[in-house]
């Protein structure tokens, strides 16, 4: 996000219940499936929130192809410290499944760690099956 948004500093972290954590749209990618979030009312995903600047919102949007349809722009209330807040998300339009690359896997898990992600998800996260290099 600092690379994306340099405008928009991280405001908060918190938890995104009743969504998990998946991966798709493998013929999208360049190198493996693509990260995304799918409803499940039984688990949660770790979540950075960031206060964005209009010129990072419009950057973000073409960055993750919101503009083309690859990606829908999804509100979603998180759990934060603070109480629960409203914030968008990306929905990837595509069926749900392919592996990620292990160098997208790795740098998901690195953003969480960076974040204050718990220890046990981000053992579970980097536990994930992954395409190796080269495949």
């Amino acid at each position: 996000m600092g690379e994306r948004c340099p405008h928009s500093p991280l405001h908060s972290t918190g938890w995104l219940t009743g969504w998990r954590l998946t991966f798709g749209g493998e013929e999208h990618g360049w190198d493996g499936a693509l990260v995304t979030i799918v409803q499940d009312p039984i688990d949660q995903v770790f979540v950075a929130l960031y206060d964005l600047t209009d010129e990072d919102v419009s950057a973000l949007d073409a960055w993750e192809g919101a503009d083309t349809g690859l990606y829908l722009k999804t509100r979603v209330r998180v759990a934060a410290l603070s109480g629960e807040v409203l914030a968008w998300t990306y929905v990837l339009d595509a069926y749900e499944g392919g592996l990620p690359s292990a160098l997208n896997l790795g740098v998901l898990a690195d953003s969480a760690e960076a974040a204050g992600a718990p220890s046990d998800y981000l053992t579970q996260l980097r536990g994930r099956p992954c395409r190796s290099i080269g495949h």
